[in-house]
This record gives structure tokens, C-alpha cells and sequence, in this order.
């Protein structure tokens, strides 16, 4: 099946989603493309603060963007990791960290190696040979010639739609201002052109749902199923707000576990975002705010924002002539910071099968197999922190750790727990070092390690995880404070 050929791309909604396409189709592949956005000043966004990922960069090298500028523009500041506290215990905490931890070979993991070690008695905390995680807890960072570090950002999502819709308006994305009133279609029932409440109507060949939870293409015009995934993740609330800065400016995320959810906080580098999210059933919006209230530093700025989801995908990301991207396709919680990642993957699917001569039955097909395997992935690596926990204080995690869990995760965990191996998946954006990290940190040892590593003689050994810590120590050498580092780096113009 095909349509005709594609020159003209609505896209519905700004923000983050919205933006990050039309600068995206406009500046890389769009010089025979004539790109619209359509969006109302009146309809907000959910812009709360975002924490990122580091594949969030590559998108940007493509744009070729400049690092510098934009931090400024955006608050940005450096993340290097998440620290998750109480979340395996009220009391205990640990950090999953970007990059590698330690040096494994070409059969096993470094965890392997860190395994024997510690049955011997001279290993230590397996989070001390990563140096992403060590200068995260250092308060460190640096842009390193060799053995650089990986990170993300930490950025104002509001300010970033802005930046991007400025990129898209330079490369001749057109804005059109106005709510949308009607969506009609064509005999086939493609979506053919969206009609404005002034009653301007603006057609299209390819349309790309931005509108966020209202998905008004994809869901509210062809009616494309909705996949519930509440039953394994129950959080279905959550409230955000803005404080002052208060203390160091840390290059992490911290998500702290809460009687019936965990709360964010996501520094900039002139305010903090907060939020809490929650599940309903348990915790009333009242009760929700004052405990988000009670539990943040430095004053408020923002009245407290009450946003409500469910967690889940689209069965299909591209149905018809239209393509869902952000919210308008599916939510999962941010607890590993992947929502503009799967914007961003979305996005580069979308331009890697553009459909410049009309839209086939096989690209669809592909995009959506291929976003349905990352949101399936990025939402079991979600369930399992719920899923191992020991806590028992509450009938919130009770049910969390007792409940039944998607085999494809449950195999993992075994696997794990059997054998400290991790198999990388493709599509999977978590590799071998973030299961690894957070199967250990919520408790999980494994039963025994990979033999390989008993070629390896006791001294050998301990010479070997000396070196590790050497390697990160050398890196943590050399870098400046996370504060020092934006002062010179990427100062923002609001400071």
C-alpha cells in the first residue's frame, strides 16, 4: 500500500515532542519539504524539568548544536547518574552510573571478576570502579581528551522547546498559531488536514502527533488501541514544583522512594525541579502535595502541578499517515529519564525511513516494531526497581514486590540471580552496566560467575581490581567541581 508522494508534514503540538520533530525533519532532510507546526498559546505543556540520557546528545551532533550555547540557554547542568535512596530499603541507596564499571573481557563482565574478588575479601563496592559514579558522588565533572566520561543533562524543558523552535523557524518551519477544531480525513480514512478554530485549515501528507496525552490524531481521530501497562507500574499521579537552589549543584538525579511512590529532584543551575510521583489508590492529591512539600529544599516558586497519566503505548506508533511521538504515543514514567529519548528515537526512525515517495505497509511495520521493543525494554528495566524491593512498610510496596512480572523480565532477573550474566538486547537502551548496577543495588547477588575468571591466579587478581581503581582515581584526578566547570563552561544568562 501506498499514498502519495510526501511534501508536506503537519506537525500537531509544540513542546519538547513537537519541536524536537519539526527542527529535526527541517534541518536534516527537509530541504524538499515544506514543514508546519501547529500549536495554541492557550494549550500548556507539561514542561516540568527534564532529566536526560546521553544518547540525548547524538540527536544534537546531528543538529550540530552547540554544546556551550545551549546549556546556557536551557540552565543545563551535567548528569552523570541517578542515585536512587530507600528504594531497596528505607535507609539504603545506590547509584546507577553512565558508562562502563571496571574492564571485563570478551565472555564476562567486570561484575564477574568483582564476584570472585569479593569471596575472596579484597573487592570493593562495585560502584568504586566506575568513574562516572565515583565523580558523581564527588561532585565532579570535565570534558576529558581520553577517557572521557559519559553523561546527559539536566535541563528546563520549556526553555529547550524554545531553543528548538527557534532552530526549526531559522530552517524555515512555519508556526501557525490556533486550536485545533475538527481533523478531517480522506475516503481511506487518512488524515488529510486539521482545521483551526478561526477556521483555517492546514493540509498535510504526513502528520506527526505532538498534542501529548490528548493525542488528538493518533488516538482521538483514527482511534488507535492503547496498551495499559498500570498494572505492573500502579503510579498513575504525580505533582511538580520549582525551589531556589540549595547546597552543592550535584551532577545527578536524585529519586528518593516514598511511602507510596519516589520523588525527583533535578538541579539547574538556578532553580531545582522537584516532583513526586504517586499512585492515587494509595495516596490522595492532598496527600501527595504536602508530603512533596515536606520533603524539598530551598523556597517554592511555582504553585505545585498536578498532572495525571497512565502508563502504556500505542499498539501501533505510525497508523495511517500519522506518527505519535512524546506523550501522544505513550507514557512511561521518568524514573530512568527516558522521555525525550524516545522522542528522539522516534524521531531518528522517522528520518531514516522517510517516506519521501509515499508511505509503505513495510516502514510502518518496521517503526512500529521497532519502538514497540524499546518501550518494552525501558519499561521492564522501570518494573524492576519496583518489583525488588524488600521493603514492607507500606501496602504500596507489599503489592510491588509480590506482584507478577512480564516474563521477558523475570527471565533476566533469573539469569542474573543463576549465573551474573547480563545479555545486551538489541534496541535495549539499558546495557550490561545499568542492569548489572541496579540488579545489585536492589539486592540481587548472584549464585556464582563466569569460570573464566578462575584463569586468573588470586594475586593476578587483586593486582587487576587495583588497576581499576587506579584508572578511575586517575580520571577523578582531573577534574574541576561540577559548579566550577559550568562557571567557566556554560554559564547560564539568568544567573
Amino acid at each position: 500500500m501506498s499514498t502519495a508522494k510526501v511534501e508536506n508534514v503537519v506537525v500537531v503540538g509544540g513542546g519538547t515532542a513537537g519541536w524536537t520533530a519539526a527542527a529535526s525533519v527541517a534541518r536534516l532532510i527537509g530541504a524538499n519539504l515544506n514543514v508546519v507546526l501547529v500549536e495554541s498559546d492557550a494549550i500548556g505543556t507539561v514542561g516540568v524539568g527534564e532529566a536526560t540520557i546521553p544518547p540525548f546528545r547524538t540527536l544534537h551532533r546531528l543538529l550540530k548544536i552547540d554544546e556551550a550555547e545551549f546549556l546556557s540557554r536551557v540552565q543545563g547542568t551535567f548528569k552523570l547518574a541517578i542515585r536512587f535512596e530507600d528504594w531497596r530499603a528505607v535507609g539504603h541507596d545506590y547509584i546507577h552510573s553512565f558508562g562502563f564499571t571496571g574492564q571485563g573481557c570478551w565472555a564476562a563482565g567486570f561484575q564477574h571478576f568483582w564476584l570472585k574478588a569479593k569471596t575472596l575479601g579484597f573487592a570493593e563496592d562495585y560502584g568504586r570502579y566506575a568513574p562516572e559514579l565515583m565523580a558523581a558522588k564527588a561532585n565532579r565533572f570535565g570534558l576529558l581528551q581520553e577517557n572521557g566520561l559519559s553523561y546527559a543533562y539536566h535541563i528546563d524543558a520549556t526553555s529547550y522547546a524554545r531553543y528548538l523552535r527557534q532552530l526549526a523557524e531559522q530552517d524555515g518551519v512555519t508556526r501557525v498559531e490556533g486550536k485545533i477544531t475538527e481533523v478531517r480525513q480522506t475516503e481511506s480514512g487518512d488524515i488529510s488536514e486539521v482545521v483551526l478554530e478561526s477556521g483555517q485549515t492546514v493540509k498535510g501528507d504526513l502528520f506527526i502527533d505532538c498534542s501529548g496525552f490528548v493525542s488528538l490524531l493518533m488516538d482521538k481521530t483514527l482511534g488507535t488501541e492503547f496498551e495499559d501497562w498500570t498494572h505492573w507500574l500502579p503510579c498513575d499521579r504525580a505533582i511538580a514544583v520549582q525551589t531556589t537552589s540549595a547546597g552543592e549543584l550535584t551532577p545527578y538525579t536524585r529519586s528518593i522512594a516514598r511511602e507510596s511512590g519516589w520523588q525527583w529532584r533535578i538541579p539547574l543551575q538556578t532553580r531545582v525541579g522537584n516532583g513526586l510521583v504517586y499512585c492515587s489508590e494509595f495516596m490522595s492529591d492532598d496527600e501527595a502535595r504536602e508530603t512533596l512539600l515536606d520533603n524539598i529544599e530551598g523556597e517554592v516558586i511555582t504553585e505545585p502541578r498536578l498532572l495525571r497519566f497512565r502508563t502504556g503505548q500505542r499498539v501501533k506508533h505510525w497508523n495511517r499517515n500519522c506518527i505519535a511521538l512524546g506523550l501522544a504515543a505513550g507514557f512511561l514514567e521518568p524514573l530512568e529519564s527516558t522521555s525525550i529519548h524516545l522522542i528522539q528515537r522516534g524521531v531518528i526512525r522517522l528520518l531514516q525511513m522517510f517516506p519521501y515517495g509515499g508511505i509503505v505497509e513495510s516502514d510502518r511495520e518496521e517503526f512500529n516494531r521497532q519502538m514497540d521493543a524499546e518501550f518494552r525494554y525501558i519499561r521492564d528495566f522501570i518494573i524492576m526497581h519496583y518489583h525488588l524491593t524488600e521493603r514492607t512498610d507500606s501496602e504500596f510496596w507489599r503489592r510491588c514486590r509480590e506482584m507478577d512480572i512480564p516474563g521477558s523480565l523475570q527471565h533476566r532477573l533469573n539469569l542474573f540471580r543463576d549465573t551474573g550474566r547480563v545479555f545486551e538486547a538489541e534496541r535495549d537502551i539499558f546495557r550490561e552496566n545499568s542492569w548489572t548496577q541496579v540488579m545489585l543495588g536492589q539486592g540481587i547477588e548472584p549464585k556464582s560467575y563466569h569460570p573464566i575468571v578462575d584463569m586468573m591466579g588470586d594475586r593476578e587478581l587483586r593486582q587487576f581490581m587495583q588497576i581499576q581503581v587506579q584508572k578511575v582515581d586517575s580520571v577523578l584526578n582531573k577534574l574541576p567541581t561540577h559548579q566550577e566547570f559550568i562557571n567557566r563552561y556554560c554559564p547560564t544568562a539568568f544567573s
